[in-house]
């Protein structure tokens, strides 16, 4: 890390970072590529499509309130330059946080299960850690130590139990040791499926530890 970075606050720092990963989003959405598949190997499942209508919903509430904001500065040309490429920003924003859930899916490889929340978390589980899957879908989730949710739409669909902790890194850079793990899945029956062919085949779990 050089001297420059080291003195940017880390919070900003991982805003930065956010925001990057969102518009990274926005051009691979348009290319149809999709983030951290590199192979054959490597199964991609979707977790952006329950949210898909709410995304919209705001994308178009942020597009009026711009259009009634343009039409209330009208008078005022350097305000209302100002507000616009406020607003504009806002609606890529908005866009590009759906497009970052749609290309940045769950990724099951050889060796782990990479899971993702949007451009907000990305956190890779090995197989040797993988106790027990099961299906479980909850629409509440309380704080609770040594547990991660990630919920789509307020829902998860899948709960992993681990048989030693990884290291979880939050939006804003605090880190926390976790041993259960909620995401969702927009199939996730086949992602529950695939991942127990991968468990029932992996070699003997070596001793526990945080990735």
């Amino acid at each position: 890390m050089n001297g420059l970075t080291a003195r940017v606050p880390t919070a900003l720092r991982r805003l930065v970072g956010h925001e990057l990963r969102v518009l990274a989003g926005l051009a691979r959405w348009a290319t149809g590529r999709r983030h951290g598949v590199r192979g054959p190997a490597d199964l991609p499942f979707g977790h952006a499509r329950d949210q898909a209508a709410i995304m919209y919903g705001l994308t178009f509430v942020c597009v009026v309130e711009a259009f009634g904001m343009a039409v209330l500065l009208r008078d005022w040309p350097t305000a209302h330059r100002v507000m616009l490429v406020v607003d504009v920003y806002g609606v890529v924003l908005m866009i590009g946080l759906h497009a970052a859930s749609v290309t940045r899916p769950h990724v099951l490889s050889a060796d782990a299960l990479r899971v993702r929340q949007g451009a907000h978390r990305d956190l890779r589980i090995p197989l040797a850690l993988i106790d027990a899957v099961r299906a479980e879908r909850r629409f509440t989730h309380e704080a609770a130590d040594g547990v991660l949710d990630l919920p789509v739409a307020s829902t998860t669909s899948l709960t992993l139990e681990l048989a030693g902790p990884v290291t979880a890194v939050g939006f804003l850079g605090g880190r926390r040791e976790v041993t259960t793990v909620r995401l969702h899945a927009d199939e996730p029956d086949g992602l529950l499926s695939a991942l127990r062919e991968r468990l029932a085949a992996r070699p003997e779990r070596p001793h526990a530890g945080a990735n």
